[in-house]
């Protein structure tokens, strides 16, 4: 008897992991709607200090119709990022969301500057409206993986002071790409900058040029049918982005330009709030930033954006480059000693999964290396062998990449290194599957 319901109890167990299993899309939109409304709040925050003291303040918050981003897995990240948002049930304490992050005052925290001038940033987040009274803790983390900075708001859904944005007057925009299933997929705008209303015909041409390139790489070229693209077109009054080492400054919709950090092919926005504002009821999660320059430049920051010039040679490698930072936070595999930036400490292991200081190489891209490589690996031979090649993440000593090349070190290979794409494939599974 006892093993006749040892083997039933056996039966039942399968039976209920088989139907969790063909279940768990479904149960999870449950559990997300009886958590969740379907729209978003942004929460605009400042980030100030300097390399002694940091702190976080809440600027405003907004509602905006519509919830684009994850609807299961909820409490967790598919990269660690150098920061966290975590929402919290304000009852049981329970982590109801969480999303990683990248900032650009914390990569200006590695700089000079940082050590003598006090700064603020803009920073905006989004995360799902809760049903209920949520709290909210945002978490910076140092260059050691050291919390630096932390502070836990609470959030009442029915709070009057909420703005309510993007139910109108919303910015125009245009379908490029339309995902399988657009419950289900990764939401990508392309933002005009720089380009006046008489130059939309030309913003929506390099829209698909950039797109194009996208989606001729691998994983995205493959998994092409998991996302949602749309191009999205704020009009500035000039044309172009300003050029401060030049005196140039225009006025444009998002305020970008050149010489970021004094570095003169750093191009950024520090104006989220207003980039933010241009999205207000897209259908966003991805930001790509296309600049109107003939100047070479960009940059990409996780779960931030990626902005890209548009009229170089190099557009297309540049903006592919950038969403591997922006999407996946994949890191900068390349390293000049004229311009080394002390980012990665040697004795600390990076979170990016691109590259290693081989302090703990486990779970990275070691089962890819073939037995018998020598770890860490020479330059030179065969340019395809997967390895530890040393130079990357802007220090030309002490930390290695897994590849000679790759689209995350020069404009000129063609491809996303076996690495890199299947850091990308992790990614893009996460938020599908």
């Amino acid at each position: 008897m006892k093993r006749i319901l040892i083997f039933l109890v056996a039966l039942l167990v399968v039976g209920h992991n088989t139907v969790s299993a063909k279940a768990y899309g479904e149960n999870a939109e449950k559990d997300y709607s009886a958590t969740f409304k379907d729209s978003t709040l942004r929460i605009d925050y400042t980030f100030a200090g300097d390399v002694h003291s940091q702190e976080i303040s809440v600027d405003k918050m907004n509602v905006i119709p519509r919830w684009y981003g994850k609807k299961k897995r909820m409490s967790e990240v598919p990269v660690e990022g150098n920061g966290q948002i975590i929402v919290r049930d304000h009852e049981s304490g329970k982590v109801i969301y969480r999303n990683s992050f990248s900032t650009l005052f914390q990569e200006w925290l590695t700089y000079d500057e940082a050590k003598t001038t006090r700064k603020s940033f803009e920073n905006v987040f989004l995360i799902p409206m809760p049903r209920r009274r949520a709290d909210v803790t945002v978490e910076l983390y140092n260059n050691r993986r050291e919390k630096m900075a932390t502070t836990t708001h609470s959030v009442d859904p029915g709070d009057i002071l909420i703005r309510h944005i993007g139910f109108d007057r919303v910015t125009p925009y245009d379908l490029i790409q339309q995902a399988a299933d657009t419950t289900r997929c990764i939401h990508i705008a392309y933002v005009a900058e720089g380009y006046r209303a008489d130059e939309m015909a030309t913003f929506l041409k390099d829209v698909h040029i950039a797109n194009d390139a996208l989606f001729a790489h691998e994983p995205f070229k493959s998994m092409k049918q998991r996302f949602n693209v749309v191009a999205v077109k704020a009009a500035s009054e000039e044309s172009g982005t300003s050029i401060p080492s030049e005196g140039i400054w225009k006025q444009t919709a998002l305020g970008s330009h050149f010489d970021t950090f004094y570095s003169q092919r750093y191009l950024t926005t520090l104006n989220l709030k207003d980039l933010h504002d241009c999205l207000a009821g897209v259908p966003y999660e991805h930001i790509i930033v296309l600049v109107n320059t003939e100047r070479y430049g960009g940059g990409g920051i996780l779960n931030s954006y990626n902005l890209s010039m548009t009229h170089h040679k190099a557009f297309r490698p540049v903006v592919v480059h950038e969403f591997g930072h922006s999407f996946a936070g994949l890191a900068d595999e390349y390293a000049y000693d004229n311009e080394a930036i002390p980012m990665y400490p040697h004795d600390i292991e990076p979170w990016e999964r691109n590259i290693t200081t081989l302090k703990d190489f486990h779970g990275k891209w070691e089962d890819m290396i073939a037995a018998g490589t020598p770890v860490p690996t020479p330059i030179g031979g065969d340019k395809s062998k997967i390895g530890v090649y040393e130079g990357a993440g802007y220090s030309t000593k002490g930390v290695y990449r897994g590849l000679q090349d790759c689209r995350m070190r020069t404009n000129d290979n063609p491809e996303f290194c076996p690495v890199c794409q299947r850091a990308l494939r992790q990614v893009i599974d996460f938020y599908t599957k």
